[in-house]
């Protein structure tokens, strides 16, 4: 009989999405985060059920027959990629075979047309926040990731292959520069420290680059000596905006009670499919620039000519999905709670000289109460959580002829469509897009129509 907190040796029969393992072991099944189908790992049961174990993994014994390729040097410390051992060919397949199965197991008949890679396999993140740290207790200062499994442990990810190499310099110079300095980072334990994040943003298309540096308010900074230490960095990108963020919350997230210019502006522009977009330093912004062009070409084609049609974009973000389908279409019109982005959205509209579109800040489940307008055609890109039940029904009472729905968790994409086919709607066809090689996530773009009766299972 296994015990709690007792290490015992397994092997990984299947990964489901998001990168959750299943196996058996003496006839009942484990569960636990990561893994590779394939592998066999050590792992120490956390929890036990009447019908399931859970288990995290310790150590991995043997690699899967998937795993041919080498990988990142910080590959298994990191918690950040997860796929980085296969290759890229085997890592679409894989993918799509989780999302394929996750539609089998919700019993949903849909007609797959195939995963998009991205055009970018390394380097491909425009945006990353970097955590101050240490790589062990009281070891010397560290600037990268948090280290696989913990909470307080960072770890310098001088070779990460997922970001710019621009961003690497940045880290780089960071953390030397403070090192020099003797500065502390802000420990999480003791609540007492200054240096916490690092965010970088760069416009893919255009090379400009963003630099937002957050602490606490319990030291002072050099601001111009700062600033020039990044200026003279040979870099391929340029350097238009350097920012400094003070956050005294206790929350480990990227925040701002006050935010201070240092240098240049507090935006850069990106370019998608001809049309340009300011993000600020907390807009909500596609991290792949050029898969977030093929996306978008995707849910463009879904949408076909909408020349005479009026089209709502929900959680619209900062409005690119809504621009992008201004040329072809009468009208859209895109709600956002986060009022920020909607302001960015607007100034995007004009900055492309597009009139045709408007946009709403307010939550969904509220906004579209006072929507008048019949639309033709609903967009859907939710947040992970998905669409919340009480809007759900709210969105499909407009009775649009036809929706996109762009998921980022496919989890609650197939509890969505279970709705939107008991209320008539049929599920046309379904697309992924690998947004995020490396990792375990992808997007998942759908068309549905309406067809009364006929669309219900």
């Amino acid at each position: 009989m296994v015990k709690k907190n007792e290490v015992i040796e397994i092997k990984i029969d299947k990964v489901n999405f998001p990168n959750k393992g299943k196996a058996i072991y003496e006839g009942k099944e484990v569960r636990f985060k990561g893994g590779i189908e394939g592998q066999k790992v050590t792992a120490r049961v956390s929890r036990k059920r009447k019908d399931y174990m859970e288990a995290k993994i310790i150590d991995l014994l043997e690699a899967s027959a998937l795993e041919k390729e080498s990988g990142c040097p910080h590959y298994g410390v990191c918690g950040g990629c997860a796929y980085q051992t296969l290759s890229f060919e085997t890592e679409l397949d894989y993918k799509e075979a989780q999302i394929k199965r996750l539609f089998e197991d919700a019993d949903l008949d849909v007609n797959f047309i195939g995963i998009e890679s991205s055009p970018v396999m390394e380097g491909y993140r425009n945006k990353m926040e970097y955590t101050f740290g240490d790589e062990e207790k009281d070891g010397p200062l560290a600037l990268g990731l948090h280290r696989k499994g913990r909470f307080y442990e960072v770890v310098n990810t001088d070779a990460c292959n997922i970001v710019d190499e621009d961003f690497t310099k940045i880290r780089q110079s960071t953390i030397k520069y403070f090192q020099s300095k003797g500065t502390a980072f802000y420990n999480k334990r003791r609540v007492e420290g200054y240096l916490r994040h690092l965010v970088v943003r760069k416009a893919l298309s255009t090379g400009e680059i963003l630099i937002n540096l957050v602490t606490t308010s319990q030291d002072t900074l050099d601001n111009d000596g700062f600033v020039e230490s990044f200026l003279e960095l040979d870099l391929k990108g340029e350097i238009t905006g350097v920012l400094h963020s003070i956050n005294d919350g206790l929350g480990d997230t990227v925040a701002a009670d006050t935010l201070h210019l240092l240098y240049g502006r507090d935006y850069i522009i990106e370019e998608i499919l001809g049309l340009k977009f300011e993000i600020s330093p907390f807009s909500f912004f596609q991290t792949n620039t050029f898969g977030a062009e093929k996306l978008y070409s995707i849910v463009r084609d879904f949408v076909g000519d909408t020349k005479n049609n009026i089209v709502y974009d929900l959680y619209s973000g900062t409005g690119t999905i809504a621009q992008i389908l201004s040329p072809v279409a009468k009208k859209v019109i895109g709600i956002e709670i986060v009022e920020e982005a909607v302001e960015k959205a607007k100034e995007n509209a004009k900055l492309n000289g597009l009139d045709n579109v408007a946009f709403i800040a307010g939550d969904v489940l509220k906004a579209v109460d006072d929507l008048t307008e019949k639309p033709d055609l609903i967009i859907i890109d939710p947040p992970r959580d998905g669409i919340h039940p009480k809007a759900i029904n709210k969105i499909i009472d407009f009775n649009p002829q036809s929706f996109v729905y762009v998921s980022c968790n496919p989890v609650t994409l197939v509890r969505d469509l279970k709705v939107f086919i008991e209320r008539g709607y049929r599920v046309d066809k379904v697309k992924l897009m690998d947004m995020f090689p490396r990792t375990p996530h992808v997007e998942s773009i759908i068309l549905m129509t309406y067809c009364g009766s006929e669309g219900k299972k």
